[in-house]
């Protein structure tokens, strides 16, 4: 049966697990922090057993030259790498083209698996929304504050989408680097309008840069439209006026299961 390892398996990594163990049968090998923690010793003997020939490495940054040396341990024939879009700093339009900054740590690990392992392929997510995670979950908690006017462009991808990507990344022989992303950049403003209508919630207020996180202040327009069309994907929520409201969906029937039908 064929084998794959998911390093770092949470929010998008364990929908991945799915996909390849229900769709093509793989046995998937799935690491979380809980069970293999990068800053306690003893690492390498836990890594070892688990590795595979397909990894998806979906771990955060951890600093301290730790990412190389984990990087040193996978000995694999394919890594997909998990990055982000914020390795473009403050360009606005972004595609498959746009350089990123070349002093961001994101952007060194990349580099480094890619001359490590010249089969690999290095995807860039804009901001990850779905069931329990996004602006509507944030807005509803009343924790959602937008940047000034509401004017910055900020990018999304619905997390199922993005595992249907990574799925078929694993499964191809493309290599290179791709930002991903939906169809439907839009301003903070607009989608937080969206959401207080859909959830019958208050607009959030304005906020100053001073208030708010980096990851907050973006203004970027995210083309992912190249690695769709290179693996053959068709996103299944091109735009977060049919993500969002699905997203929400799967919350509450996750909350409130339908009741098991009664025996005639």
């Amino acid at each position: 049966m064929p084998e794959a390892l998911i390093l770092g398996c949470g929010f998008t990594g364990s929908r991945v697990a799915e996909r390849l163990k229900e769709r093509h049968g793989f046995v998937v090998r799935c690491t979380h922090r809980a069970q293999l923690d990068f800053s306690l010793p003893g690492w390498r003997q836990k890594l070892r057993p688990v590795l595979a020939p397909l990894i998806l490495h979906s771990v955060p940054l951890l600093g301290n030259g730790l990412d190389q040396e984990v990087l040193e341990e996978l000995e694999t024939q394919r890594i997909v790498y998990l990055s982000t879009t914020s390795v473009y700093g403050k360009v606005r339009d972004v595609d498959e083209r746009t350089a990123p900054l070349a002093d961001h740590p994101r952007v060194q690990l990349e580099r480094a698996i890619q001359a490590r392992y010249p089969s690999s392929l290095i995807l860039r997510p804009a901001a990850i929304y779905g069931p329990g995670r996004g602006i509507h979950v944030s807005m509803k908690a009343g924790r959602f504050r937008f940047l000034g006017d509401g004017s910055n462009y900020v990018s999304r991808i619905h997390v199922d989408d993005l595992a249907a990507i990574a799925e078929a990344a694993l499964l191809s022989d493309l290599t290179g680097v791709y930002p991903v992303a939906d169809c439907h950049p839009c301003p903070s403003r607009e989608i937080a309008e969206f959401c207080s209508r859909l959830m019958n919630v208050p607009m959030p207020l304005p906020a100053s840069r001073e208030e708010l996180p980096a990851s907050r202040q973006a203004d970027r327009r995210v083309d992912g439209t190249a690695i769709c069309r290179l693996l053959g994907i068709s996103l299944r929520y091109p735009s977060y006026r049919s993500g969002i409201p699905a997203s929400l969906t799967e919350q509450t029937d996750a909350l409130d299961p339908a009741p098991a039908p009664q025996a005639p």
